[in-house]
């Protein structure tokens, strides 16, 4: 029987490479998407012509607590049990001091803390019968927060403090870790030639990243790294050497 990995906000970007990569290795995928349907129906499509049956799609709002709880049973019932789950929704938007209000607060938090604590909590029964593993998709602004972005770095630490704490309650069973990428991909908000030239000085390696990179880190954690559990992996080109 072949493993089963859902993975949030998976019809784009990083969700979109980590999908496909666990898929060419052999897994059976439950691709998770929102407002990304024709995406999320399309990689579906290419990927099951490919291979037969292998994916699977469920919609669902991870602001809403019931439909996380539901994304655990239609998860599940997909193949009749889960071995992987990567947290990989994200919201991502700023909001100076100031400016915040509770929605935002609750939006930001939600989708990066919240959402990912419920889904593992949901798949901690299946995930322990399966010996699985758990991958956060965090962020390096988690240990050293971004200006203008207080709410956004602050969910991603707690999502880091998720992940080692996690580790610990569901060990031995269960290993749980995360990757944190640096600059792999533009915000898809606009990025000016001069910020990003900025942004790429304090890099090591002076480049921008791959989402590849992302996922070659996340199948890594997920099959070639038994014997680690509740660490962040940074995945940054050399970023966070830098202040």
């Amino acid at each position: 029987m072949p493993k089963v990995a859902l993975v949030t906000g998976a019809a784009k970007r990083l969700g979109a490479a980590c999908v496909r990569l666990l898929h060419v290795c052999g897994y059976n995928v439950v691709l998770h998407y929102y407002s990304s349907e024709i995406e999320a129906k399309q990689l579906a499509d290419e990927l099951n012509a490919i291979r037969l049956d292998s994916v699977a799609l469920v919609k669902a709002d991870l602001l809403d607590l019931a439909q996380v709880r539901a994304l655990v049973v239609q998860a599940c019932q997909s193949w009749g049990y889960v071995d992987v789950l990567v947290n990989n929704a994200s919201l991502f938007y700023p909001g100076a001091i100031g400016e915040v209000e509770e929605s935002d607060w609750n939006c930001l938090m939600n989708s990066n803390l919240k959402a990912p604590f419920f889904l593992s909590q949901g798949l901690a029964f299946t995930l322990k019968q399966r010996q699985g593993c758990i991958v956060n998709i965090v962020d390096i602004h988690a240990e050293k927060s971004l200006l203008g972005y207080p709410v956004y770095s602050i969910a991603k630490a707690g999502l880091v403090a998720m992940t080692k704490s996690l580790a610990k309650e569901l060990a031995p069973d269960v290993r749980v870790n995360a990757v944190a990428p640096g600059a792999i991909l533009w915000p898809d908000h606009e990025v000016s030639a001069l910020q990003k030239a900025e942004i790429l000085q304090k890099v090591a390696l002076q480049r921008c990243g791959e989402i590849d990179d992302i996922a070659k880190a996340v199948k890594f954690l997920l099959d070639d790294a038994s014997y680690i559990t509740g660490h962040v992996l940074t995945v940054d080109g050399g970023r966070t050497l830098y202040s």
